[in-house]
């Protein structure tokens, strides 16, 4: 990049931050390593050529009591200018800045500023902080380098990274001489390049090369030829992992998809979409690249404590004897918001100390089956004691091998399952329903979807708990504000017209002659097969054969106790059918059976309808040629 944008320093050697402003032309690449680290560092810096245009920030573990000798050790390594960072330093390219050893650091306008070091619980996680600073500051043209190192500092920085489009590396582990830290970036999904710590310069350089700046690039493509590839990519990516972008904020899922241009170094959309097409595994990594899920324990604080102070407590108060509280957790990520949202139930209810016993039921889900093994392993990095206060982690939380893992009985709570908010049928019944920071990445259209099948999804007076940049648009009428600045919602009552909710489903249901009898459509019966369906009929269970996706294929027995013909437009799908109390096992169990090829048998389920409770067993079995069928009995 040319230097002749670079405004020279002051006679101080730093600037104010209206100077700095005009510095971004040039890529700043944030180096976190820790024990074992000087080595990585001398062989990328090593690699810089000379002249590269690049600035380098080097944050490293380093003892507050001792003196900093570091940049004196890489100067060995380089022939750019290794300085120690000053407060309000302006940076400049070709130079390497270096943390102080009892200082943490961060970026305003290209210009670093020292700060205090902090600790929470004893964790000090200097490469968290200067990474999510860089991201704020630079956005796409970020980015995140992970060296050798203990722990896991540095992987909430790349997180921040990754999610304002800025380019994530890490070395490759068995390179490192402590593989802590690459490890738990590249097992949380975060690394767009591993490599060995020479080869990471130069495929900065690549990347920039290819594209020097992607904030010059237009955010979604304009022409009817990049419309056509955009809308080829989408297809490729529905057919291979079943879930449908096309309706998701275009610029959004067009920054993601230049990411990835920018990775295999093509030229356009239209080559993306040729390469998609001849490497059906690049869709899972675009498809990893799309679901980056940027979470933490009680994000927002201010929302949850008013969530915890007003909310729940009235919400248990008012649960009447043996009834159980429901919530879903829509678009849980890797499973912080469901264990944030049972440990504040848990503390309303020993505030409360109720006389009956309280319990409660979280429904958890997200798109992304990697992000829901995670979340029920309910294990994360040290660096969360930065989100979760001290009493908290001694009480609902244990340390194992260095990370820290979410206590038995908040785990026992949860139950986290696949689930794509807009495509599969809803849990309902609920009590509580958040769904934080999806909305945002949603186009209009299915935000218009949402909404009110959030309010269909929710009990009379239910609450739904949205993201701080979220809002229930022009749906006043069904949600009103318990606190707007929160974006905690009460559902209300429908009373002008029926609500027209459109219920998901993937395959549009099978038409089904509604006087016809239930049975599949098969050649003239023997004397054998019409005592086989006679025995069936009398003395088997009801039982429903469906899809994949739900849909009913063929019905036996007399299942009006457990299904319901939904109100509305025709829906023969077993999820909209079912009646309370069976249809969220049958959202967690069918795809379960499919998973595993094996029965799933859930025993002593209250199943109502008609003013009647009926406890049955339900059984969901994979068959090969025909995907589930589903029975139950008394």
């Amino acid at each position: 990049m040319p230097n002749s944008a670079v405004s020279p320093p002051s006679a101080s050697g730093t600037a104010d931050a209206g100077a700095a402003i005009q510095d971004a032309g040039f890529p700043i690449v944030a180096i976190g390593a820790s024990a074992g680290g000087l080595e990585a560092l001398e062989q990328l810096l090593a690699s810089v050529p000379a002249n590269s245009g690049m600035a380098f920030v080097i944050i490293q573990h380093l003892d507050p009591k001792r003196p900093g000798m570091l940049p004196e050790l890489l100067q060995r390594a380089t022939t750019m200018a290794v300085k120690q960072a000053a407060n309000r330093m302006r940076i400049k390219p070709d130079c390497v800045y270096v943390i102080p050893p009892d200082k943490d650091i961060s970026i305003l306008h290209g210009a670093l500023y020292l700060l205090e070091m902090t600790t929470r619980h004893g964790l000090h996680l200097p490469i968290d902080t200067f990474f999510t600073s860089l991201a704020e500051d630079r956005r796409e043209q970020a980015i995140g380098v992970i060296l050798s190192g203990m722990g896991s500092d540095g992987t909430a920085g790349l997180a921040a990274i990754r999610k304002r489009g800025g380019l994530a590396l890490v070395q490759t582990p068995e390179t490192a001489k402590f593989d802590a830290m690459p490890r738990s970036a590249i097992a949380a999904g975060l690394a767009d390049i591993v490599a060995e710590a020479g080869e990471i310069p130069g495929l900065i350089r690549a990347q920039k090369k290819h594209h020097p700046l992607l904030a010059e690039m237009p955010v979604a493509p304009e022409s009817r030829a990049g419309n056509s590839a955009f809308e080829k990519v989408c297809i490729l990516l529905r057919a291979r992992t079943g879930h449908d972008f096309s309706l998701y904020k275009k610029s959004t899922l067009y920054r993601r998809i230049e990411r990835r241009i920018a990775i295999h170094q093509l030229a356009g959309i239209a080559d993306y979409a040729i390469f998609l097409q001849s490497n059906p595994q690049e869709a899972d990594l675009l498809f990893k690249e799309l679901l980056i899920g940027v979470t933490q324990f009680f994000r927002d604080p201010a929302a949850w404590a008013w969530l915890q102070e007003n909310v729940l407590p009235a919400m248990i108060r008012a649960n009447p004897p043996g009834n159980v509280l429901r919530a879903w957790v829509a678009a849980c990520s890797s499973g912080e918001e469901a264990y944030s949202l049972a440990i504040a139930f848990r503390e309303a209810v020993d505030r409360i100390k109720p006389k009956k016993q309280v319990e409660v039921h979280i429904f958890a889900t997200d798109i992304d089956p990697d992000a829901i093994a995670r979340a029920r392993q309910g294990l994360y990095p040290a660096s969360i004691a930065g989100d979760v206060s001290a009493e908290r982690l001694a009480r609902f939380f244990r340390e194992d091998g260095g990370k820290y893992r979410v206590s038995q009985d908040i785990r026992q709570m949860v139950v986290f399952a696949p689930h794509n908010v807009t495509m599969d049928p809803p849990f309902t019944r609920l009590d509580i329903l958040t769904c934080r920071n999806l909305l945002i990445y949603l186009g209009p259209t299915l935000q218009k979807k949402l909404v009110p099948l959030f309010h269909y999804s929710l009990k009379p007076g239910g609450i739904l708990f949205l993201g701080s940049a979220e809002s229930i648009g022009g749906f006043g009428e069904l949600f009103s504000p318990c606190d707007a600045k929160a974006r905690i919602y009460r559902r209300e009552p429908i009373v002008a017209k029926p609500l027209d909710v459109e219920f998901p489903t993937r395959l549009p249901a099978l038409p089904v002659d509604t006087n016809a009898s239930p049975n599949l459509t098969m050649p003239t019966a023997n004397l054998q097969t019409l005592a086989d369906q006679l025995l069936l009929q009398k003395f088997a269970p009801a039982a429903v054969l469906t899809n994949a996706e739900g849909d009913v294929i063929f019905i036996n027995g007399r299942t009006g106790k457990y299904l319901e013909p939904a109100a509305g437009k025709a829906n023969w799908n077993i999820h909209a059918m079912a009646r309370e109390g069976l249809r969220e096992e049958l959202i967690v169990a069918l795809p379960k059976a499919l998973r595993s090829a094996e029965a799933v048998v859930i025993h002593d389920l209250k199943v109502g309808g008609n003013g009647e409770t009926h406890t049955i067993n339900l059984t969901v079995h994979p068959i090969q040629r025909l995907t589930a069928c589903c029975r139950a009995w008394r």
